[in-house]
Protein backbone atom coordinates (compact mmCIF):
# COMPACT_ATOMS: atom_id res chain seq x y z
CA UNK A 1 0.00 0.00 0.00
CA UNK A 2 1.59 3.28 -1.07
CA UNK A 3 0.96 6.38 1.00
CA UNK A 4 1.89 9.93 0.28
CA UNK A 5 2.29 12.57 2.93
CA UNK A 6 2.04 16.31 2.52
CA UNK A 7 4.10 18.32 4.95
CA UNK A 8 1.83 20.11 7.40
CA UNK A 9 3.25 23.17 9.13
CA UNK A 10 4.46 22.36 12.64
CA UNK A 11 2.65 25.37 14.16
CA UNK A 12 -0.63 24.22 12.61
CA UNK A 13 -0.08 20.73 14.05
CA UNK A 14 0.56 22.21 17.52
CA UNK A 15 -2.64 24.29 17.33
CA UNK A 16 -4.68 21.29 16.21
CA UNK A 17 -3.28 19.12 19.01
CA UNK A 18 -4.25 21.81 21.53
CA UNK A 19 -7.75 21.97 20.02
CA UNK A 20 -7.94 18.17 20.40
CA UNK A 21 -7.00 18.43 24.10
CA UNK A 22 -9.72 21.06 24.55
CA UNK A 23 -12.24 18.92 22.68
CA UNK A 24 -11.40 15.87 24.86
CA UNK A 25 -12.49 17.79 27.94
CA UNK A 26 -15.80 18.90 26.39
CA UNK A 27 -19.19 17.49 27.33
CA UNK A 28 -19.74 16.60 23.68
CA UNK A 29 -16.72 14.29 23.68
CA UNK A 30 -17.60 12.77 27.05
CA UNK A 31 -21.07 11.92 25.75
CA UNK A 32 -19.65 10.52 22.52
CA UNK A 33 -17.13 8.36 24.36
CA UNK A 34 -19.71 7.26 26.95
CA UNK A 35 -21.30 4.94 24.38
CA UNK A 36 -18.18 2.80 24.87
CA UNK A 37 -17.91 1.52 21.30
CA UNK A 38 -14.78 1.66 19.15
CA UNK A 39 -15.52 3.35 15.83
CA UNK A 40 -13.32 0.90 13.93
CA UNK A 41 -13.82 -2.55 15.46
CA UNK A 42 -17.27 -1.95 17.04
CA UNK A 43 -16.16 -3.70 20.24
CA UNK A 44 -17.55 -2.43 23.55
CA UNK A 45 -15.00 -0.93 25.98
CA UNK A 46 -15.21 0.97 29.24
CA UNK A 47 -15.48 4.60 28.03
CA UNK A 48 -12.28 5.66 29.82
CA UNK A 49 -10.34 3.12 27.72
CA UNK A 50 -11.33 4.76 24.43
CA UNK A 51 -9.01 7.28 22.82
CA UNK A 52 -9.72 10.10 20.41
CA UNK A 53 -8.71 9.38 16.82
CA UNK A 54 -8.65 11.83 13.96
CA UNK A 55 -10.21 10.24 10.86
CA UNK A 56 -7.89 12.41 8.78
CA UNK A 57 -4.76 12.64 10.95
CA UNK A 58 -3.41 16.04 11.93
CA UNK A 59 -0.09 15.17 10.30
CA UNK A 60 -1.97 14.69 7.01
CA UNK A 61 -3.92 17.93 7.18
CA UNK A 62 -6.81 16.85 9.41
CA UNK A 63 -8.38 19.21 11.91
CA UNK A 64 -9.56 18.81 15.49
CA UNK A 65 -13.26 19.29 14.81
CA UNK A 66 -16.24 17.15 15.81
CA UNK A 67 -16.69 15.77 12.31
CA UNK A 68 -13.09 14.50 12.20
CA UNK A 69 -12.72 12.76 15.57
CA UNK A 70 -14.05 9.41 16.72
CA UNK A 71 -13.68 7.25 19.83
CA UNK A 72 -11.55 4.18 19.29
CA UNK A 73 -9.73 1.54 21.28
CA UNK A 74 -6.00 1.82 21.80
CA UNK A 75 -5.34 -1.21 19.60
CA UNK A 76 -7.16 0.25 16.58
CA UNK A 77 -5.62 3.68 17.17
CA UNK A 78 -2.14 2.14 17.24
CA UNK A 79 -2.76 0.10 14.10
CA UNK A 80 -4.32 2.98 12.17
CA UNK A 81 -1.41 5.32 12.82
CA UNK A 82 -1.61 8.08 10.21
CA UNK A 83 -3.72 6.29 7.63
CA UNK A 84 -6.58 8.03 5.88
CA UNK A 85 -10.03 6.37 6.08
CA UNK A 86 -9.68 4.79 2.62
CA UNK A 87 -6.21 3.47 3.45
CA UNK A 88 -7.50 2.05 6.75
CA UNK A 89 -10.36 0.32 4.93
CA UNK A 90 -7.90 -1.24 2.47
CA UNK A 91 -5.70 -2.35 5.37
CA UNK A 92 -8.64 -3.99 7.17
CA UNK A 93 -9.77 -5.74 3.99
CA UNK A 94 -6.25 -7.13 3.53
CA UNK A 95 -6.25 -8.47 7.08
CA UNK A 96 -9.70 -10.06 6.76
CA UNK A 97 -8.64 -11.82 3.55
CA UNK A 98 -5.73 -13.44 5.40
CA UNK A 99 -8.02 -14.89 8.09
Amino acid sequence: MDHFFIAVDEDIQKRERQKARDLRSSQWWKRRRSQGVCYYCNIQFPPKELTMDHLVPIARGGRSVKSNVVPCCKECNTKKRQLLPLEWKEYMETISQKE
